[in-house]
């Protein structure tokens, strides 16, 4: 599967802009990730792009999300870690890989990075540096949907917490205006 192939299937099954958006930006920190741990750019981008294929659908019932990712994906014939990434980063199935790992803490990674982005005075993604972004991190009231004790799984990779923030942070910082904090 391309990722144009896959931007296109997302689209199909995803119609809100912010889980697109949300979608695009797991690509890129897992693209940047990848760089940086000697994965496969393009099979860990699609982990990222493809994770919440199944959100709209899922969204009543958790305990189905990304099982029906796995459905929607088999005739697609996508190597089969990146199935077991997606449906690791929902905790599906158990984190076994870099990749797995990667995606675990780089989901609600974006989630407080977007949320930084959008309480920081100019509202523009390149604003924020990593050190406003580990002053929101540690505000246990801020954007708690980002599940801090997965961000924190990203020492599993084998990088601080800084190293990590930093990685994700440059990596969404990139398509800022695909985001549309720019």
């Amino acid at each position: 599967m391309t990722r144009e192939e896959a931007l296109e299937l997302l689209k199909q099954h995803l119609h809100q802009p912010n889980l697109v958006k949300h979608c695009l930006a797991v690509e890129q920190c897992m693209r940047a990730l990848a760089r940086r741990l000697g994965g496969n750019e393009d099979t860990w981008g699609l982990a990222g792009l493809l994770h919440d294929l199944d959100y709209e659908v899922t969204e009543k019932s958790p305990e189905l999300h990304t099982k029906e990712t796995v459905k929607m994906l088999a005739p697609y014939n996508l190597p089969a870690e990146v199935l077991q990434a997606i449906q690791a980063h929902a905790g599906q199935v158990p984190c076994q890989s870099a990749m797995d790992w990667s995606i675990y803490a780089a989901d609600p990674t974006t989630g407080l990075i977007i949320a930084a982005a959008l309480m920081h005075p100019s509202k523009k993604l390149k604003a924020v540096d990593l050190d406003f972004l580990k002053r929101r991190f540690k505000e246990k009231g801020f954007a708690r949907g980002a599940r801090r004790e997965e961000i924190e799984k990203c020492t599993n990779l084998g990088l601080t917490l800084d190293e990590f923030l930093g990685i994700c942070l440059e990596a969404m910082q990139a398509i800022d205006q695909e985001l549309g904090l720019a």
